[in-house]
Parts: structure tokens; sequence; C-alpha cells
């Protein structure tokens, strides 16, 4: 029983600082050498709570990736390494949205300080960059 108490205190502390994932805080737990059995019920537990919710942490995680930059394929990719389903994935992040145009616009804007490319060079340049930040060939070409 102190084994319980001893994990859930632990997945607490990580739940303090930030949502996680299931599966990140499973992780997390794994590391700190606890059971798989014992971990599994915490996490259980912890969702049946709601203190450990996927839907939050989809949600938490979209608002500040995007806020940092970063396009919709990147942040999906990065909920997927993170054990998040496609299913979830897809009811958050919405890749045709009209709102990711203006925000390939705006990091654009604040690298390239709207100096439009002057040849095929720098322009190349300026979508590798987008592109990296994982936006999709429609988004960055709105830019252009």
């Amino acid at each position: 029983m102190s084994d319980l108490k001893e994990i859930r205190r632990a997945a607490m502390n990580f739940l303090a600082r930030r949502d996680h994932s299931e599966v990140e805080l499973s992780r997390k737990l794994r590391r700190k050498k606890f059971a798989d059995e014992l971990i599994q019920s915490v996490i259980q537990a912890l969702t049946q709570e709601n203190l450990l919710s996927q839907d939050r942490f989809v949600e938490n995680y979209i608002h500040f990736r995007r806020a940092k930059g970063w396009g919709p394929l990147r942040i999906q990719a990065e909920l997927m390494e993170r054990g998040i389903h496609q299913e979830l994935i897809d009811r958050y992040v919405k890749i045709t949205d009209k709102t990711w145009f203006s925000e390939v616009r705006m990091v654009w804007q604040k690298r390239f300080k709207n100096e439009a490319p002057q040849d095929f060079k720098s322009r190349a340049k300026q979508m590798r960059f987008l592109y990296s930040r994982g936006f999709t060939s429609e988004q960055i070409e709105s830019v252009f």
C-alpha cells in the first residue's frame, strides 16, 4: 500500500508542474523503478479522478506549441510521440483550419522581418524553415 502512495505522490509531483499524457507519466514513473502494474493502477485512479486527462493534455499542448510558432504537422507528430491516439489528435488539431494560415504568416514575419525572397535560393530557405516548423505546403504557399 505504501508503494501506491509513493507512486501517486511522484505522479502528483509531475502533474503539479504540467499536464502529462498517460504514456509520458508512465514512462517517468518507470524511470523511478516502480512496478508496471502499480503504475497502471495509479494512472487509472488519477484518470477516474480527472487529475490526469488526455483531452486537457492535448488542448494545453496544442495551445503552448502553437504559441511558440509550431505548425499543425509538427504538433501532430509530437502528440503521437507522447502516446496520444490519432482520433483524439484529429479532434483537436484541424490542419485545414484557416487560422493556421495567419499563424504561418506570423511565424514567417517574425523570422524573416517581412522580407520577401528575391531569388529561388532565399525562397527555398524560407520554405524549408516553415516546413521544419510543421506547416503544410498550402499554408506555406499562402505566405508567398
